[in-house]
């Protein structure tokens, strides 16, 4: 029968007995996945030094640009988009014995592809040990989906966190507050209880930049003593990121967006602010964008949220909202497969000849008219003919690890000599913006920026600031 396990997620010092329990001594590898390039090394790291053994031997990691494994390695971590390329030339997966999906409850567009390919790969390899590890979200749906695999819950050390709900904005409010101020408020009543650290939940980097500067004030206006406001941003620098993660004797304010739910663990939080929204990606197959509304969060993710407190000792996490509109709340957030332009699936797909989209395993199917939408998107790429078969340009396509858009314009430019280019626009174009503007100097970013600027083309902006 299959062998299963669940990682703790309060402990994790049991997980390299639990991977060589499952793997040592068999004839591969065990593969182990996590989304984020980050936590691939992270986790390798923390392995290696459990194991008492140099990382990149025994135990390696592979990500994008990375490879730090070799034919020794019997635990490798990686990406699952590298999983997902290695299936390109080795369909069976050979090289395992064994697959962990870890963060499974992220439900990536990723992770949904390769939970149903690994779903067809049980039919044709029976000694393809499955290991699906997951927060306390929905894990019954997995099971189902594995042919009612076991499930074992396994519960971290947690301490209880009380839930206040204190709404900063109601229809009976004679006054009404702005963000920052409920969060002064509610900081203020926690600093009332004691001096533990604070994580504060926000919607994205204008609000993080906004409610810094108001908590900042505070502490200037002596209201808040013996306190750093640290803000936690993907674009911060390296240097600047790690302060979170050093301890301090200064009360810390850590304010993040929804990245610290579920991606990375701020050590020595006791007291958790969830502002109740975040930006979610969708795409609207109308207007053909990919957009990043502000909506409100799950019950699942809002559960989450609280439970980044109460690891070290008793918490309390303050909703700025109203306990009946957390009831109302979709119990959990939509997979991004069902949120999301699909023609990179697609693609990957008919490069592996896994069938049309409709006769897949997907965990949770996407709508008709996303899977004719992207359909339609690699008609027009020439990535597929008239019957949906896979074209020479298509099979290009689908081994560049990037936006099917993106890649055939790299395809064109070969073709009009413009290679060098093209390649520098198109790594801007799949990367975030390198241009800083600070809010509050926004003036001076775009004077700097303007030096760069062509008068035909925004696209030349890039090719003169390379």
């Amino acid at each position: 029968g299959s062998e299963m396990c669940i990682r703790d997620r309060g402990k994790t010092t049991q997980l390299p007995k639990i991977c060589l329990e499952a793997g040592l001594g068999i004839r591969g590898k065990i593969g182990h996945t996590q989304p984020r390039r980050l936590a691939a090394r992270a986790v390798s790291q923390r392995i290696a030094e459990e194991l008492n053994t140099e990382l990149g031997n025994e135990v390696g990691f592979k990500v994008r640009f990375s490879d730090k494994s070799n034919d020794n390695s019997y635990i490798k971590l990686m990406t699952d988009g590298i999983l997902l390329a290695e299936c390109h030339h080795d369909p069976f997966l050979n090289q395992y014995d064994t697959i962990i999906v870890d963060e499974a409850h992220e439900r990536s567009l990723n992770i949904d592809f390769l939970l149903g390919y690994l779903k067809q790969l049980t039919q044709k390899r029976k000694d393809l040990k499955i290991i699906i590890t997951s927060a306390t979200i929905d894990p019954d749906r997995f099971s189902k989906h594995f042919n009612d695999a076991p499930v074992i819950n396994v519960s971290g050390r947690t301490y209880p966190v009380e839930v206040r709900y204190r709404p900063y904005q109601t229809a009976d409010m004679e006054e009404k507050k702005d963000l920052q101020q409920g969060i002064i408020d509610a900081v203020n009543e926690l600093s009332r209880i004691d001096r533990g650290d604070i994580l504060v939940f926000l919607s994205g980097e204008r609000d993080i930049r906004e409610t810094a500067e108001a908590l900042s004030k505070q502490v200037a206006n002596k209201a808040l003593d013996n306190t750093e406001v640290l803000p936690l941003l993907a674009r911060l620098s390296i240097a600047e990121q790690n302060r979170i993660f050093q301890s301090s004797n200064k009360r810390r304010i850590v304010l993040a967006t929804n990245v610290a739910e579920t991606s990375l663990t701020v050590p020595g939080i006791k007291y958790v602010i969830d502002s109740g929204v975040a930006r979610i990606s969708r795409y609207s197959w109308r207007s053909k964008i990919q957009r990043l509304p502000i909506e409100k969060i799950s019950q699942a993710s809002a559960n989450q949220r609280k439970g980044r407190c109460g690891r070290t000792s008793d918490g309390i996490c303050i909703r700025l909202y109203e306990e009946e509109d957390f009831n109302q709340r979709q119990e959990f957030t939509e997979p991004e497969i069902q949120r999301t332009n699909l023609a990179s699936v697609i693609l990957q797909m008919e490069n592996l000849r896994l069938g049309h989209v409709d006769d897949f395993p997907f965990v949770e199917p996407p709508e008709d008219r996303l899977v004719n939408d992207g359909y339609r998107l690699l008609f027009e790429l020439g990535a597929i003919d008239r019957s949906n078969k896979i074209t020479k340009i298509g099979k290009h396509l689908g081994h560049f690890p990037i936006d099917p858009k993106l890649a055939r314009i790299l395809l064109q430019a070969k073709n009009e000599n413009a290679l060098r280019e093209v390649s520098i626009i198109v790594s801007a174009l799949a990367t975030q913006d390198p241009r800083e503007r600070p809010l509050d100097r926004q003036q001076a970013a775009d004077e700097k920026h303007s030096a760069f600027k062509d008068k035909v083309s925004d696209f030349i902006f890039y090719l003169n600031l390379w």
